[in-house]
């Protein structure tokens, strides 16, 4: 796909992994909406984004764990932009406990950002993208979606269950123009986990996860690069 020109939706897109996507995208000449829970935080965003040359940034809020504001979002960027060829299902939070002790309203939550969101943003995004005839899903996973371990009950759960809702989209739709990928990455030097980025050298940065979506996104029509694992390629040694 032609990246410069498409209109393009990154939820989670004020920092992180989406941050980096909404700058790549940019950069490439593409118009981008970025979405995140808070207001203040998608506006400061957008100001920051809107430095660089090349597309055009807006932005608006939305908790991705409430379809009403999902299908608000995509008719947000419908009316500002007028289409949508990419979406980048990036939003999602981390909580590591054990089933024992995570709590059932913690469990809605998760399951609820982490996975009905990828559904909602899906869901109210084909039918644009069928009439505008392409489109490009790309959902941001983990490896965490393969490899379970202890305290990872509920984001195992919600990562395991987008790997199987993302296959199951890709051949749904592969015939109406619509490509779907899905991204794992390993440990990445973010926020995610709660604490500030550290400059761990051996750790997948951001721009790394960017990089993979951009050129998934690139590459030529007849090529779909459905499922990527990245890890870091030096993790310490136990």
């Amino acid at each position: 796909m032609e990246v410069k020109g498409k209109r393009a939706i990154v939820t989670g897109g004020t920092k992180g992994i989406g941050l980096a996507i909404a700058e790549s995208l940019l950069k490439k000449g593409a118009h981008v909406v970025i979405s995140a829970r808070t207001a203040s935080q998608v506006d400061e965003t957008v100001q920051r984004l809107s430095r660089i040359d090349g597309g055009q940034v807006t932005g608006k809020a939305c908790d991705v764990g409430d379809s009403n504001q999902v299908r608000d979002l995509i008719q947000y960027c419908v009316n500002q932009l007028g289409g949508l060829e990419i979406l980048i299902n990036n939003a999602g939070i981390g909580l590591f406990k054990r089933a024992s002790e995570i709590s059932p309203q913690q469990w809605d939550r998760l399951i609820s950002t982490n996975l009905n969101g990828v559904f909602y943003a899906s869901h109210f995004a084909i039918p644009v993208m069928k009439k505008g005839g392409q489109g490009f899903i790309i959902n941001i996973s983990s490896l965490a979606g393969k490899n379970a371990f202890p305290g990872g009950t509920a984001y195992n759960a919600s990562k395991f269950a987008l790997t199987g809702f993302s296959e199951a989209l890709m051949q749904e739709v592969r015939h109406d123009g619509i490509r779907v990928a899905y991204v794992m990455p390993g440990s990445v030097d973010t926020w995610f986990s709660g604490n500030p980025p550290a400059g761990s050298s051996w750790k997948l940065s951001a721009q790394d996860v960017a990089d993979v979506v951009l050129d998934t996104l690139e590459r030529h029509p007849r090529c779909l690069t459905s499922r990527i694992e990245m890890r870091p390629s030096q993790p310490p040694q136990k």
